[in-house]
């Protein structure tokens, strides 16, 4: 007989959180594992705050979905869509939820990403541009890892 904890319908054999949470993130972190070719390309052009020096996620869950890659500050997801996105209702009410969420949501067919990928890093600049402009005063930066989030120049320190 095994001694098992009551916490066991929340946490795996190996501490990993299970449940609707959990299963989005093993998901999302296979998908980020095996990235379409379409994908490869545009994480190559977002990461490491080399798109237009944004922060960029990819393979995020977000509520009950998984976006493919989000800029959580200008609150823009980028999609990379093979043929099974067309005229899917599930993409409708997915958009539908994440548009709630007020994010904006930029729909790239994977042939595009990969013949005319000059034209989809312009789109997503343009996106982000207009972002910027739109969000006056700018948003607080986040806390950094440590928690203690941008140190400005206080007087009282």
């Amino acid at each position: 007989m095994t001694n098992s904890s009551p916490l066991a319908g929340e946490e795996g054999a190996r501490g990993v959180a299970v449940g609707r949470r959990g299963v989005a993130l093993a998901r999302a972190r296979a998908m980020r594992r095996e990235p379409t070719e379409a994908e490869r390309i545009l994480w190559r052009l977002l990461r490491a705050h080399r798109f237009a020096d944004w922060k960029w996620r990819r393979q995020q869950p977000l509520g009950p979905y998984i976006v493919d890659f989000v800029c959580l500050e200008a609150r823009v997801i980028v999609e990379a869509d093979g043929l099974q996105h067309l005229e899917s209702e599930y993409d409708r009410r997915r958009d539908a939820w994440l548009r709630a969420q007020d994010f904006r949501i930029l729909r790239f067919w994977n042939n595009d990403v990969l013949a005319r990928t000059d034209q989809v890093r312009e789109a997503i600049c343009h996106a982000l541009n207009d972002e910027a402009a739109a969000s006056s005063p700018p948003l607080p930066r986040p806390l950094s890892r440590k928690g203690r989030g941008e140190q400005k120049d206080d007087p009282r320190a």
